[in-house]
């Protein structure tokens, strides 16, 4: 199913679903991959820990986000998938962030994590039958089908990208 034949997309996400081009899920997924595998890491690196604005997220700060929701948002996915429909995914992203230790890692070993947990998705996501695509659970206040999480996912990186390119390219 490609983007625009989803169903009920819950207000909130649709600022990230949205963002994923009008394909298949796994196309989607797809492309997101290839997308951690061109990125301007010269560039990144050169900005280091430098942010746009007091107190905000470093890139490398940014990145590991994507791959700790990632990981949050595949673990509820698979509970309405395996049938507990009432599970409801929550955590507060400031606080993981900042227990996250990521500016004491490497920007690459993040990218590598990032790419590992995107490829695991990727895999969980083929075991997916029509059936299961269309379960649904709750998504911090929303009800949100494995199908419309998918593409959630794919849109979440898309947002952070484009915000490190627009906020932190320009800071050099």
């Amino acid at each position: 199913m490609k983007r625009t034949e989803l169903k009920n997309i819950p207000e909130y996400f649709d600022r990230y679903i949205n963002l994923v081009d009008n394909i298949d899920l796994f196309e989607a997924f797809e492309k997101s991959f290839k997308d951690l595998l061109v990125l301007d890491f010269d560039l990144i690196e050169k900005i280091g820990h430098k942010t746009y604005l007091p107190n905000k997220w470093t890139i490398n700060e940014i990145f590991q986000h994507i791959a700790d929701v990632e990981r949050l948002l595949i673990s509820g996915t698979l509970q309405f998938v395996r049938g507990d429909e009432n599970f409801i995914i929550s955590f507060d992203e400031n606080s993981i962030a900042k227990n996250s230790k990521a500016n004491a890692r490497p920007l690459s070993q993040i990218l590598d994590e990032l790419k590992s947990i995107r490829l695991s998705t990727i895999e969980l996501f083929k075991t997916f039958d029509e059936n299961d695509f269309q379960k649904s659970g709750i998504n911090w206040k929303h009800r949100i089908s494995a199908e419309a999480m998918g593409f959630n996912i794919v849109g979440h990186q898309i947002h952070h990208i484009n915000f490190i390119k627009e906020n932190y390219y320009t800071i050099l």
